[in-house]
């Protein structure tokens, strides 16, 4: 068996294996939530931001910020401004998803979503009216004009 020494003299972070023994996390979902936790509070934590530091686009970074929400790792709430505005985003990020045996703070209700009966009725097929009443008249001038210039240049 091989034996790995590893010196920790400086910069390392200590974080929770919850989400690296999570076989339901890809391996991309993995390595976000954990450069994210080495992160400071203070980091922008917007796309753009996330995928200036890794090697990955901002669409594969939403891919995985997105599958991170998903599974209950992260939470996304828009922040409002005084005048009720939409400003930035904030990213609340967690070693244990809620809703966990672990951490049963938050229930998650895995219960389909009851379905409503569709509504039946006759849709309308009638001819709709003109808005513009003008337009018949526009195309009427139009067909007048094309008419005219063929006859002339028949001629």
């Amino acid at each position: 068996m091989a034996v790995f020494r590893i010196e920790k003299t400086k910069d390392y972070t200590v974080m929770s294996n919850y989400h690296l023994r999570d076989r339901d996390l890809t391996l991309k979902a993995k390595g976000l939530i954990s450069l994210m936790l080495s992160l400071p509070d203070s980091w922008d934590y917007s796309l753009a931001g996330l995928s200036c530091i890794c090697g990955d686009g901002i669409s594969s970074v939403r891919s995985g910020v997105n599958e991170l929400e998903k599974r209950g790792y992260l939470i996304r709430r828009r922040i409002r401004e005084v005048n009720g505005q939409l400003g930035d985003v904030e990213y609340t990020v967690l070693e244990q998803p809620r809703g966990t045996v672990e951490n049963p703070a938050v229930s998650v209700d895995k219960s389909p979503p009851a379905r409503d009966k569709p509504m039946y009725g006759k849709p309308i097929c009638e001819n709709p009216t003109l808005v513009d009443p003008m337009y018949a008249e526009r195309t009427e001038s139009i067909t007048n004009l094309t008419h005219e210039l063929k006859v002339k240049s028949s001629s």
